[in-house]
């Protein structure tokens, strides 16, 4: 039998290293070689996914800008409406408001003029009611109080 050196010893302890970091190094580049494999094929369905999604949500926004369009033309002709409304308003007001308010005038003199010739009988008093539930405001109980006081 051959005796072997020290020197020969160390030569196979660094191959048997070499040879297990060679063998770490050649899983773990496999790993990764599937990992940016999966990696792609991701990026290419997303991408696949996304133009898609895009162009919809491109064709939602311009509807949405063309609704917006139309509902800017709606409220500019309520606007236009509401203004010659008030106008309109403003008009019948100045021409008919004075000679209404002058007939309905006239009209209640006649009526107080009228009804006070009948008999000059003194206006009823007003019909008191009940209503279950609620309470006199102070100043009316007040004064309740006092005239009973008083009777």
């Amino acid at each position: 039998m051959r005796k072997v050196s020290g020197g020969e010893v160390a030569g196979i302890l660094v191959a048997v290293f070499w040879a297990i970091l060679v063998s770490f190094l050649a899983v773990a580049l496999a790993r990764l070689a599937q990992t940016l494999r999966a990696t792609t094929k991701l990026v290419a369905d997303v991408t696949e996914q996304a133009v898609p999604l895009l162009a919809d949500a491109s064709a939602t926004v311009r509807s949405a800008q063309t609704q917006i369009d139309r509902v800017d033309a709606i409220a500019s002709d309520v606007q236009e409406v509401t203004s010659n409304a008030s106008a309109l308003s403003t008009t019948v007001a100045s021409t008919f408001g004075g000679p209404l308010v002058k007939v309905a005038a006239f009209g209640y003199g006649v009526r107080r003029a009228l009804g006070g010739r009948k008999g000059d009988a003194p206006a009823k008093a007003p019909r008191r009611t009940v209503v279950v539930g609620r309470t006199i405001p102070a100043s009316r109980r007040d004064k309740r109080d006092s005239s009973r006081k008083r009777g």
